[in-house]
């Protein structure tokens, strides 16, 4: 959460920071902020989007050759201009000389609060940044480099850190922990960003801080440290940072144009997939599936449910006992050990806070091996762990996580089948028809999103609602959870999920006419009980939605409403019908006149606890 631009330069650099909060204002938009130094400290900030700043900067006519800026989604104190990065610190004589941009969140920013007070320092805000600028001022002794090394181990929590001293105006200062920071490097320019997409058209030499690092950023280079204040050298990377993907070609919104991009990452996910072997997951990998005799897998959110329908296929088809936990929760918790269980976490950013925490519980506990699935491969999660898969579904800016998801899935899938093939479940002929089937996949969703013109249909009911129920059963329950998940974040209609067999044990008490009910109805084994389930809505007034398999014998009638998926894809059904979930949260926040891209109190990457 949160996004951070800096640079030094010997031309204008505000027009790079601008373009760069563009670029990840899909990580916070409650409020952004720009700063220059040229000997004097000035900034802009803004309550609303990166547009208005932007406009506001061209009117002040604000440009300098050494900037921060940020785009923030607000943890202490409310989205207002008071509180909005950059944050200054000024000396004794009023006059601002330390300026300080940040993500994540400082632990002990209240202690540090007093003690500063005590000391004469003013606040302004009710952040926990500002209470960093004044530390540093505090410690400032006229080498900003040698300050920040001192500041950051007076602080406890997660913290991406860039900042300038009115003093030194060509060099500002990084510092990260658990938050990530990266450096762009340039001709007689240098930058730093929260990620190298905010520096595409740039540079795209990129290097990756570890955490701890604390670098030193000047036109004519940088210098790195390590967490011991030792010189470091970290590798520079070319990065193909997506400076395309921040166009929405034909669709209004990007969650739509992500939702029709689903088959291509799928495609790209599968590429080289020539079959079911345990280098598809990294060098080593055979030597450690082959001793894996049980599955812990570790998400949030969407990837959490992901995690949740890898569970049926690990279990049924691999025959590996499988727990899966919400990150957040597990590191809080004691549990029981297997050593040789493998642990998989999974992340669209591969920065998730409590999963990144989780992981490292997970090591301490004493698991030895463990797996990322992840969209980015240069993220903390897949240098964290012993083996990965990357799935390449591209650079996601919807808040609401569509293509990430069936990515995740099919990537999930590799796994179980890699491992039902080590464990002598899958024949020869199985693996060559399972391949066919994962190769067919994005034909098949092509084909469920032509289905789009009927759930538009849909949406206009959806849309006059204030509440709804999804129901699904077996793999199909934690399809229900995402598409519940989906409708709330953008549409703001509580939305909540069931195994369908749990209607008549409570929920069932909330049907009535007000309240659709949408039901995931694949052609399998447990259609019949599901549509006992559905009889029991109707018997209380329900209105159903129901998405069927072309072959199942649901008709529409009054009451019940009825789109067909082309055709029934047994262990891979949850990929296809996922997206016409996604479709109906879309449309129906479309309908309301919501911000479909950026929903009211989240952001994308969740970088705090």
């Amino acid at each position: 959460m949160c996004g951070i631009v800096g640079a030094v330069a010997q031309r204008n650099i505000v027009p790079v920071l601008l373009e760069g909060l563009k670029r990840l204002e899909y990580r916070g938009y409650d409020s952004c902020g720009v700063a220059v130094n040229d000997g004097t400290l000035k900034r802009a900030r803004s309550v609303s989007r990166v547009a208005e700043l932007e406009a506001q900067v061209q009117q002040s006519g604000l440009q300098g050759g050494a900037g921060i800026s940020h785009t923030r989604w607000a943890t202490h104190g409310a989205p207002a201009t008071n509180n909005a990065h950059p944050h200054f610190s000024a000396n004794p004589n009023g006059e601002h000389c330390i300026g300080l941009v940040h993500n994540g969140i400082i632990e002990n920013y209240e202690e540090i609060r007093a003690d500063l007070m005590a000391k004469g320092y003013k606040f302004e805000s009710q952040t926990d940044t500002e209470a960093v600028a004044h530390l540093v001022n505090s410690l400032y002794d006229g080498d900003l480099f040698r300050t920040v090394q001192k500041a950051v181990k007076h602080l406890h929590g997660a913290f991406a850190i860039a900042v300038f001293s009115k003093d030194e105006p060509n060099r500002i200062v990084g510092a990260r922990l658990g938050c990530p920071l990266t450096i762009g490097l340039g001709q007689g320019e240098n930058f730093l960003a929260s990620d190298a997409m905010a520096l595409a058209g740039t540079t795209d030499q990129i290097i990756y801080l570890e955490d701890g690092d604390v670098v030193d950023v000047t036109r004519e280079g940088v210098t790195i440290t390590d967490k011991n204040d030792q010189p470091v050298e970290r590798k520079v990377n070319t990065v193909n940072a997506y400076s395309g993907a921040i166009d929405l070609g034909p669709y209004r919104h990007y969650m739509q144009k992500e939702i029709f991009e689903q088959p291509r990452a799928i495609s790209d996910t599968l590429e080289g997939v020539q079959g079911f072997v345990p280098a598809l997951f990294g060098e080593g990998a055979s030597a450690v599936l082959e001793r894996v005799n049980a599955v812990q897998i570790l998400a949030c959110g969407t990837s959490y449910y992901s995690g949740m329908t890898a569970k049926y296929w690990l279990e049924s088809i691999a025959g590996l006992p499988t727990h899966v936990e919400i990150a957040s929760e597990y590191r809080y918790r004691k549990p029981a050990v297997n050593p040789n269980a493998l642990v998989v976490v999974i992340s669209q950013s591969g920065e998730t806070a409590d999963t990144l925490a989780a992981l490292k519980y997970a090591k301490e506990l004493g698991h030895k091996h463990s797996l990322a699935i992840c969209n980015v491969p240069t993220s903390a999660m897949v240098r964290e762990t012993e083996l990965a898969y990357l799935t390449r579904a591209g650079a996601e800016i919807g808040v609401a996580s569509t293509k990430a998801f069936t990515t995740q899935l099919t990537a999930l899938y590799l796994l179980t089948m890699t491992l039902a093939k080590l464990n002598g479940r899958l024949s020869a002929d199985e693996e060559q028809n399972q391949l066919k089937q994962l190769r067919h996949l994005p034909t098949a969703l092509q084909s469920v999103l032509a289905l789009e013109p009927h759930i538009i249909g849909w949406s206009e009911t959806f849309a006059r609602k204030e509440n709804a129920l999804f129901l699904g059963r077996g793999l199909h329950y934690p399809i229900a959870l995402e598409g519940a998940l989906k409708l709330k974040e953008i549409s703001y209609i509580h939305a909540e999920a069931y195994p369908a067999g749990e209607l008549k044990h409570g929920p069932l008490a909330l049907v009535t006419e007000e309240m659709p009910v949408v039901t995931v109805a694949p052609n399998d084994a447990l259609l019949e009980k599901l549509k006992s389930n559905m009889q029991e809505v109707r018997a209380r007034g329900g209105e159903l939605f129901v998405f069927a398999d072309g072959d199942s014998q649901i008709a529409s009638s009054q009451g019940v409403h009825v789109i067909r998926l082309p055709e029934h894809y047994g262990e891979l059904s949850p990929i296809l019908h996922v997206v016409p979930l996604q479709l109906l949260a879309y449309h129906t926040a479309l309908a309301r006149g919501t911000d479909v891209d950026k929903p009211r109190n989240l952001a994308k990457s969740v970088t705090v606890e």
